[in-house]
């Protein structure tokens, strides 16, 4: 049977629409399935770190939004600030970055169908979803990925003495305010239960997403930030609160047959230090430049993934076990490590 396309992209968010645009570049046919109608929101801290905005940029993209100039942790009237050495990142409201990657993914000559990929089949030649055929499919659809499911690739939740290991099911929330953005940081405020997320995105406009357990309340849980509380005291919300989660994604493996796993899909830490998206940009580009080598792809996953599997993971196992209130009090004593561990995150 003949293909469709090349490349079959299932997931129309940013790292689908980049990997869309990725395989444009080699000169393959590519169709993206996505249901929904663009531009597509999602529950997420919307800070570019300045890796990510670079990535971005290269895509052919330059959304406007507001400078982010580095991150600060701030608990109980203690503050950790670290100044990026390089370029800025950017503050970028999603739907605008998903408009613009939509864009530029359809100037590229890609095709945006909407519809479900629905019914994975592959044999030697090529895979089938959503009635379209391809050569390649990329899974690029996110946290709850349905081709991970069908391929075999999903990994149960780890199971400890107690059953199930509920302590580390991490969830986000998001909301944005009409207020004056006050910083040119990101500020993560670390309260008794979650950590909030203060991203300036444009004049008026600040995004707060909160991580944490489950069944968490933005208005109680803004409660117990007495500064950030004090800082959207008459704030207007702009916009429903967005969830996402449980955060954490582990597969078995990142290919099956003619299936590449990519970006959240693929596996996920947790959304604790901003990466994300550059780490995602990143395996979209190594998914289409090893399209017919899987091993080649497993390494490079590896390699794009390292950090976060060990510097974001290690963060994340502190915050959620009883060392949890030493985490910012030791980042401004260690001024030097905490830089450096944001550095090497955010490039």
């Amino acid at each position: 049977m003949t293909p469709d396309a090349d490349v079959l992209v299932v997931g129309g968010g940013p790292v689908g629409l980049a990997a869309a645009i990725e395989a444009r570049r080699a000169g393959l046919d590519v169709v993206v399935l996505e249901p929904r109608d663009a531009p597509v929101d999602k529950a997420c801290g919307e800070g570019l770190m300045p890796g990510a905005l670079a990535a971005v940029r290269r895509l052919g993209v330059d959304a406007p939004g507001w400078p982010l100039r580095g991150i600060s942790y701030r608990q109980d009237g203690r503050v950790a600030d670290h100044r990026f050495a390089g370029d800025p990142g950017r503050g970028v409201r999603r739907t605008v970055l998903h408009a613009a990657l939509h864009a530029a993914a359809r100037d590229a000559g890609a095709t945006v169908l909407a519809r479900r990929a629905e019914g994975v089949a592959q044999d030697d030649d090529g895979v089938t979803a959503g009635g379209v055929r391809a050569r390649w499919l990329l899974a690029c659809d996110g946290l709850h990925s349905r081709v991970r499911r069908e391929v075999g690739l999903e990994t149960a939740p780890r199971r400890s003495g107690r059953g199930l290991d509920r302590r580390r099911r991490r969830f986000g929330l998001r909301r944005h305010y009409r207020v004056e953005p006050w910083s040119d940081l990101v500020e993560v405020h670390w309260g008794p239960r979650v950590e909030a997320y203060v991203t300036p995105v444009s004049d008026g406009l600040v995004g707060v997403a909160l991580l944490g357990p489950s069944g968490a309340d933005v208005d109680d849980e803004l409660a117990t930030l007495p500064e950030l509380a004090a800082r959207l005291a008459g704030a207007r919300p702009d916009g429903p609160v967005r969830g996402a989660g449980p955060l954490r994604v582990r597969t078995r493996a990142r290919t099956a047959g003619r299936v590449r796993l990519v970006g959240d899909a693929s596996g996920y830490v947790d959304a604790l230090t901003g990466e994300g998206l550059r780490v995602g940009l990143a395996q979209a580009r190594a998914a289409v430049a090893h399209l017919d080598d899987p091993a080649a792809y497993e390494r490079a996953w590896a390699s794009v993934t390292r950090d976060v599997r060990l510097l974001t993971g290690g963060l994340v196992a502190a915050a959620t076990s009883p060392l949890r209130r030493g985490v910012v009090p030791a980042a401004a004593r260690l001024p030097r490590a905490y830089g450096a561990v944001v550095e090497r995150l955010a490039r």
